[in-house]
């Protein structure tokens, strides 16, 4: 699986494969998911726990913070990644494409409406989500 690195320059295969994890998120069911993120942490877990050692101050650092932030950001969240799928009688929607063009469509209604008071503003949304 070859992912397209649409941000930045993704330098290392534990990044590279972590990216096309999440991309695959509205492609796989919780479980998929779940196994995707053990097999990934358990064959990268001694390049996520690589320590740096500061030189100055002679304290260690973990050396790919970002990447640990990426990897517990989804470990920690997965509980409520797949919603939608526990509760199929909502008929919730797996993105929420959906919902950012509704808001989007508000953001371009209310820039018409520039000068209205706070007050007016909350009707205006309030109105705008009744219709």
């Amino acid at each position: 699986m070859s992912p397209v690195i649409l941000r930045g320059s993704l330098k290392n295969a534990a990044s590279i494969e972590l990216r096309a994890i999440a991309l695959s998120l509205t492609n796989s069911s919780r479980t998929q998911f779940e196994n995707q993120l053990i097999q990934w942490q358990n064959k990268h877990q001694s390049y996520l726990n690589e320590r740096t050692i500061n030189p100055i101050t002679n304290k260690s650092f973990y050396t790919h913070k970002r990447l640990r932030s990426a990897w517990h950001s989804l470990k920690r969240n997965l509980p409520w990644l797949f919603v939608f799928e526990e509760n199929k009688e909502l008929m919730i929607n797996n993105t929420t494409n959906a919902l950012d063009g509704m808001f989007a469509d508000l953001k371009n209604k209310l820039r018409c409406h520039n000068g209205l008071s706070i007050q007016r503003k909350k009707k205006f949304i309030d109105g705008f989500f009744k219709a």
